[in-house]
């Protein structure tokens, strides 16, 4: 028979509960810090699905499309019918196209593997044996909108998550005190602006945070990022307060997921103004690294990159800048040599950083447009290339990307376009396959790694995708 608690009894058992449940929530952050996933998905499968060879990535978005033949996809063929008419009928891009046009681009080999490189990527290049190059790529229309969206986001018409999204959906974070997902562009927004690091229908929170990286003084990168009216205790204070307010609010309106992650981002912010910092300040790094790195923006916001990986960020994307700065339709000699310039130095010394750091082995590094360029020359085009005859259009139906780290086949090549580098035709790539391999890399099955929204079990590669075995070390 079970006797009636005394009020003392009582409050020392409650007490214990309440013990329990501080211990659960400082499990649960634990967890969160240290890069545990969420245990098991909607289904009660577990997550990951597979043990993970790449833990974060690093995305080099060279958004604006660079040439694939004045790169990393020589093609003598080039030489050959340079000034003539192609061996095939041109394929249909988005404006006319003309004769053959050789690369104005020296080639050496690199590395072991032997990979030929154009004098664009010298210092990349030095690290050729740590390279997967994906020379089949492919993709479905030559503009750039929808092919940005279908990069980022798997779909090219409409709102969906962006592969950082979906990434950090899947393995939340392994530092609460820095968002998970961060992209950076130089001087603005790419094309098809926030789209491109949206979280659609996932919660807010897995929204990418756009950093102007054209700054070089954290206060200026991260606007209002210290508080200057309000001492640190009292702000905290503030936040208290809101939040009790906020979750109130919430909880009239049936916990509103906006709400939610409002409430999320507050704190946040809040946490980010010692850690945040910290981490952009590339001062505190030595003078030998940022020489390493070099001046510029880009190189600025790869040795960022690397402070923000190393401190558990587990997706970073950097744009080329503002725009398309590779949409060479004219004067493609002089405008590829400028952008290049301007990344080269800083994708090199990224990877050698990440190697010295011993960062690389778990760091999945990517490389590539939204889409290449024809091997063909436009032809001149009122208001769209000052009537001249030296640049390339867009060719979505074959250009490279490539990999490295994070489990990658190191060493290697992918796939092969045409003689003239026109179109994949040898173990073609789709944006999707690239997708559903990087999941893969990082412990996931694509058409596992699901969201229900609306009725139907979303993923990031839709309902297509395969991976390429071919990619994974």
């Amino acid at each position: 028979m079970n006797l009636p608690l005394s009020r003392r009894e009582a409050l020392k058992v409650c007490g214990m509960g309440f013990g329990s449940l501080a211990l659960t929530d400082a499990l649960c952050r634990e967890s969160v810090a240290s890069g545990l996933p969420k245990a098991t998905d909607f289904r009660g499968e577990v997550m990951p699905h597979f043990p993970a060879k790449a833990k974060r990535v690093i995305h080099l978005f060279m958004n604006g499309g660079p040439s694939q033949v004045d790169s990393f996809d020589r093609k003598p063929a080039l030489e050959e019918f340079d000034g003539k008419s192609a061996p095939m009928a041109n394929l249909k891009t988005e404006r006319p196209t003309g004769n053959v046009m050789r690369s104005p681009y020296k080639w050496d080999k690199y590395g072991e593997c032997g990979l030929e490189v154009s004098e664009l990527f010298e210092h990349t290049a030095t690290h050729a044996d740590d390279l997967c190059v994906i020379n089949s790529m492919y993709a479905d229309v030559p503009n750039h909108e929808p092919s940005l969206l279908l990069m980022n986001c798997g779909e090219a018409r409409l709102i969906r998550p962006a592969m950082g999204s979906w990434l950090t959906y899947g393995l939340g974070s392994d530092n609460e005190n820095l968002p998970s997902f961060i992209a950076m562009c130089p001087g603005g927004y790419p094309i098809k602006e926030s789209q491109n690091w949206q979280n659609g229908f996932l919660p807010g929170k897995y929204q990418g945070t756009y950093i102007d990286s054209s700054f070089a003084t954290v206060e200026r990168l991260l606007e209002n990022i210290r508080g200057r009216s309000v001492h640190p205790i009292n702000q905290r204070e503030q936040l208290d307060l809101l939040a009790k307010m906020n979750q109130q609010h919430a909880a009239q309106r049936g916990n509103d997921p906006r709400l939610e992650s409002r409430i999320e981002s507050f704190e946040l912010a809040y946490r980010m103004q010692s850690e945040a910092s910290e981490a952009f300040d590339i001062s505190r790094e030595t003078e030998e690294t940022r020489t390493m790195y070099g001046d510029g923006d880009f190189a600025r916001q790869a040795l960022i990159a690397r402070r923000l990986v190393e401190r558990g960020v587990r997706f970073v994307q950097l744009y080329t800048g503002a725009g398309q700065p590779w949409d060479s339709h004219d004067d493609l000699d002089k405008a590829h040599r400028r952008v290049a310039k301007g990344v080269d130095q800083g994708i090199g010394a990224l990877l050698t950083d990440l190697k010295r750091t011993g960062l690389l082995d778990e760091t999945l590094v990517i490389w590539g447009g939204e889409f290449g360029r024809t091997p063909v020359v436009e032809m001149p085009k009122e208001g769209s290339n000052q009537g001249k005859m030296n640049g390339r259009d867009h060719n979505h139906y074959g250009f490279t990307m490539w990999m490295a780290g994070g489990g990658v086949n190191a060493g290697t090549r992918v796939g092969a376009t045409d003689e003239l580098g026109f179109k994949a035709v040898e173990n073609r790539v789709h944006v999707h396959d690239m997708h559903a391999t990087v999941l893969r890399l990082m412990g996931y099955d694509h058409k596992r790694l699901t969201y229900r929204y609306a009725g139907r079990d979303f993923r990031l590669t839709d309902v297509h995708g395969r991976i390429v075995d071919e990619i994974i070390g």
